[in-house]
């Protein structure tokens, strides 16, 4: 039986709570809105949606097996139809948001066995502000149970040890920095999307194998302003920053211009841009973690001689451009049979 890769995202699971209007109103200013919205999210979640669904075909709802799919998710277990195997590590509070978010994360084939449920404390939640004239979001976010997750919990890690760990910053920057180092003396590679950014130890870099940030993130990390990140030049020079730092592969995504990329495999070193899909926009909100997604799947996929990081980008292009033509957080994610490479 050929090896499944396995996936473990460790993160945040919120509850996003979406209002849609046609533009931000200025400081005082009251608006009418024109929807509101509930939908899962947070960037762990969101994240292993996007693993999980861009490894496997959109089940049919009227297939016989749906039920008995269901009850394998819920034992934590894959269902067979995904290439990769994805577990979700995290919190939520004893309330109704978190049970929603568990239940659509078991729908998608994920293993929630690692989702903890904590008592006396409140589901993340996330509010989101989505300007429809142009797509773009502002979003605040209250950790709640997110921030139960402690640093020893993660001083050893359980078997199966995953291909990969995928990180966010929207749980305890003290318990990421431990499962850096708890990964780094395991050999396990580590994808990290340090989101919202914050400044790390330049020891931490050792442990990432995988860098992905936006403009704004690369600019806090590297101490330079993101209106330096013009030119492929200047993106080159902050990557190196971070390749210097230990870090194997960064990417820099860049929106509507796409994506750069700088990479350093022993001698081998490679750099380059992915243009972005042209598509309208209607919701920016789960762009980033589709593409951290699709990365992520093409990236374990591979073996370390056969991992091309400019496909594995242009494949995550074109499931980001997927997602931002719809509305929501992991509603609006792609399968796999959905996209087109």
């Amino acid at each position: 039986m050929p090896h499944q890769p396995l996936i473990t995202v460790i993160g945040s699971l919120n509850m996003d709570l979406v209002t849609y209007a046609s533009r931000i109103p200025s400081p005082g200013e009251t608006l009418l809105a024109q929807s509101f919205a509930l939908s899962p999210g947070g960037k762990g979640a969101n994240q292993a949606v996007a693993c999980s669904r861009l490894s496997r075909k959109k089940p049919d709802p009227a297939s016989d097996h749906q039920e008995d799919s269901s009850h394998a998710q819920s034992a934590g277990r894959d269902d067979g139809r995904g290439e990769v195997h994805v577990k979700m590590v995290g919190a939520v509070g004893d309330d109704e948001f978190g049970a929603s978010l568990t239940t659509g994360l078991r729908r998608d084939g994920i293993d929630v066995s690692a989702v903890e449920t904590r008592q006396n404390v409140s589901t993340g939640v996330a509010c989101v502000l989505v300007e429809t004239d142009t797509g773009q979001n502002r979003i605040l976010v209250s950790s709640n149970a997110n921030d139960t997750l402690k640093p020893d919990q993660f001083k050893e890690l359980s078997d199966p040890l995953p291909d990969l760990i995928i990180l966010q910053l929207e749980i305890p920057l003290e318990t990421v920095l431990q499962v850096l180092q708890t990964a780094r003396h395991a050999g396990i590679n580590v994808l990290l999307n340090p989101a919202p950014a914050a400044l790390l130890p330049d020891d931490a870099y050792k442990a990432i194998t995988h860098l992905i940030v936006n403009e704004t993130e690369a600019a806090t990390l590297a101490g330079v302003s993101a209106e330096m990140l013009s030119s492929e030049e200047a993106l080159l020079d902050v990557a190196e920053t971070f390749l210097d730092r230990g870090v194997r592969y960064v990417v820099i995504t860049l929106g509507h211009r796409g994506a750069f990329y700088a990479s350093r495999e022993k001698e081998n070193f490679r750099h380059g841009m992915v243009k972005a899909e042209q598509v309208s926009v209607v919701d920016t909100t789960a762009a980033g973690d589709t593409f951290v997604g699709a990365y992520a799947v093409r990236y374990v996929q591979a073996s370390a001689e056969t991992f091309d990081i400019h496909q594995a980008m242009r494949w995550a292009n074109i499931a980001a451009a997927r997602t931002v033509q719809r509305s929501g957080a992991q509603s609006a994610i792609p399968w796999r049979n959905e996209l087109t490479a």
